[in-house]
């Protein structure tokens, strides 16, 4: 081979290596600080754009959740279950209801054979906080029953307390804490 085309290989493939450790170093950077949030527009708020502004953590739900979901409650009571006794009702959860953190009063209905938690844009429940993972955890049906299965998330979820490290039923009333926020599920 020619000077000439050694060069351009070496050059092709210096680069081509450079692309990579970029694409590493983005990957990382997205997974350790999350994704660029920005402040939704409203009517006739103005947003804070300045060079100097912080956007504030948001939870929010998939569109298609966002349609099918009641008006958010009013501020929920002090107890951990928002005032209903854990013996009361009983039966097959219907909704889940986040019970603290940016969006503490809002009801998702549990109408999907399975939900996904995390910061990433995909999922049915959006949690954008510097605790949660893009794809964080997941609640799957089985019969009547939901379970909760940790993602391999860096800071793990909670059910009552306890870490998950296996999937897990979810009892009704339980709260389950990902990153700052806490939900229930709820009949």
């Amino acid at each position: 081979m020619s000077e000439l085309t050694l060069l351009i290989l070496r050059i092709g493939f210096l680069l081509l290596l450079w692309f990579f450790i970029f694409a590493i170093v983005y990957a990382l950077r997205s997974d350790l600080f999350g994704a660029p949030v920005r402040r939704m527009r409203t009517d006739g708020a103005k947003a804070a754009d300045g060079p100097g502004a912080v956007p504030a953590p948001m939870v929010a739900a998939s569109p298609a959740v966002q349609a099918a979901s009641p008006a958010p409650v009013a501020a929920p009571p002090i107890t951990p279950s928002g005032g209903a006794l854990p013996s009361a009702g009983g039966g097959v959860a219907r909704q889940l209801v986040i019970t603290s953190g940016v969006a503490a009063g809002t009801a998702i209905p549990l109408d999907d054979e399975f939900l996904t938690i995390g910061r990433s844009s995909e999922s049915t429940l959006v949690i954008v906080d510097e605790y949660t993972s893009t794809y964080h955890a997941r609640l799957g049906r089985q019969g009547d029953q939901w379970i909760l299965t940790d993602l391999d998330s860096t800071n793990g979820t909670r059910l009552d307390g306890t870490r998950v490290s296996k999937p897990v039923p979810v009892p009704l009333f339980t709260p389950v804490t990902i990153g700052t926020t806490t939900f229930e599920l709820r009949p």
